[in-house]
């Protein structure tokens, strides 16, 4: 269940993805928390840093790591805008965070819950707890208004 804190982080996360959308990249954010505290955040990057792998979960991880001298996150929870891609997933199951909160999800490449499912396979030797829909209408709207804009 989805706590006052969880809407707080994510409002964070929506703002990183308006500054995506700003710079041109598809507006997705991200914030990494650990007691309450961010560790780490990102938005999207791959044209900017012409890097495919600069998604939002990646920056917020990778400055997170950087910031702790670990390449392991153990109870931290990301927020995240979308429902992270299976490159981005399986990031978070190599840093070892403990919790997924996305809002919208993405229907042709999300991996948690849209296709692969990737939260409940068993084949992982790590559990995330997965919380999804958290101000879902918001980052829905920012991608759709992101896309239609474009066109």
């Amino acid at each position: 269940m989805a706590t006052p804190k969880d809407y707080a982080f994510m409002r964070r996360a929506l703002e990183l993805a308006q500054l995506a959308a700003e710079r041109g990249e598809v507006p997705v954010g991200a914030v990494l928390v650990r007691e309450g505290q961010v560790i780490g955040e990102g938005s999207n990057r791959p044209i900017g840093n012409c890097d495919p792998s600069a998604h939002a979960e990646i920056v917020a991880l990778r400055r997170a790591a950087d910031a702790e001298q670990n390449y392991r996150l153990p109870n931290t929870t990301l927020y995240v805008t979308i429902e992270p891609c299976t490159m981005c997933f399986g990031a978070l199951m190599h840093a070892r965070v403990g919790r997924l909160v996305f809002g919208a999800n993405e229907p042709r490449a999300g991996v948690v819950e849209s296709q692969l499912k990737l939260s409940e396979a068993g084949f992982f030797n790590h559990k995330i707890s997965v919380e999804s829909g958290v101000m879902a209408e918001e980052a829905g709207r920012l991608v759709r208004e992101f896309f239609h804009d474009r066109r």
